[in-house]
């Protein structure tokens, strides 16, 4: 039992300890946290939380070798730089229009679930994480079955979670203390970093192809 236990906490660390560190995954948290509310953190964390147990399970059926493999990493990198300047596109195109006294018709209805996966998905460096701090942490979970698993997917998560929601309630109660100005802001700051992350990405993709 105490290696459950162990298995979860040490992940659920891990975990934060990465989620602390600034992404896009983050900036869209704070961008829709300010629009949807602190609901927008734990929504955006399911969607990531989906899409991570889907790689678990094709982790665990062989799919670590594609993880690591320099093609599928530009592929990515482009891909991924291109959802990300879209984003950032649809939050610069929003600015003249923001308020922070939206009705429920002002507010973008943009699915959280779903931005929560692709922005996962569209960070190659999330996926380098999965292809080696991940795998170490499944085949060391993989020695104690399917409780050994369910300890490291759950204490991982629950970190994610942890940081999300705590970003997304303080963004949200924050919220009552901007302007509009303030509010316009802080959305093109999120949106000028998902460009800068974006054309980082896609530099890196270009590096990889020579």
């Amino acid at each position: 039992m105490m290696i459950f236990v162990t298995l979860f906490f040490t992940s659920l660390v891990i975990a934060l300890s990465g989620a602390m560190m600034p992404g896009p995954l983050l900036t869209v948290t704070i961008s829709e946290s300010t629009r949807r509310g602190a609901v927008a953190g734990p929504l955006l964390i399911t969607g990531h939380a989906i899409l991570e147990l889907a790689l678990l399970v094709g982790l665990l059926f062989g799919l670590a070798p594609l993880l690591k493999n320099d093609t599928f990493f530009i592929i990515i990198a482009f891909a991924g730089g291109m959802i990300m300047l879209w984003m950032a596109w649809g939050m610069f195109k929003s600015l003249p229009a923001l308020t922070v006294k939206q009705d429920g018709t002002a507010k973008r209805k943009n699915n959280l679930l779903l931005s929560g996966v692709l922005m996962s998905l569209a960070n190659p460096y999330w996926i380098i994480w999965w292809a080696t701090i991940g795998i170490g942490y499944i085949i060391q979970s993989q020695e104690y079955g399917f409780w050994g698993i369910a300890s490291f997917y759950t204490g991982h998560i629950a970190g994610d979670m942890l940081w999300y929601v705590a970003i997304s309630m303080a963004v949200a109660k924050g919220k009552k203390l901007f302007t509009d100005r303030t509010y316009r802001i802080l959305i093109a700051v999120c949106g000028t970093f998902l460009v800068g992350f974006a054309f980082y990405l896609v530099i890196s993709g270009i590096q990889k192809m020579y």
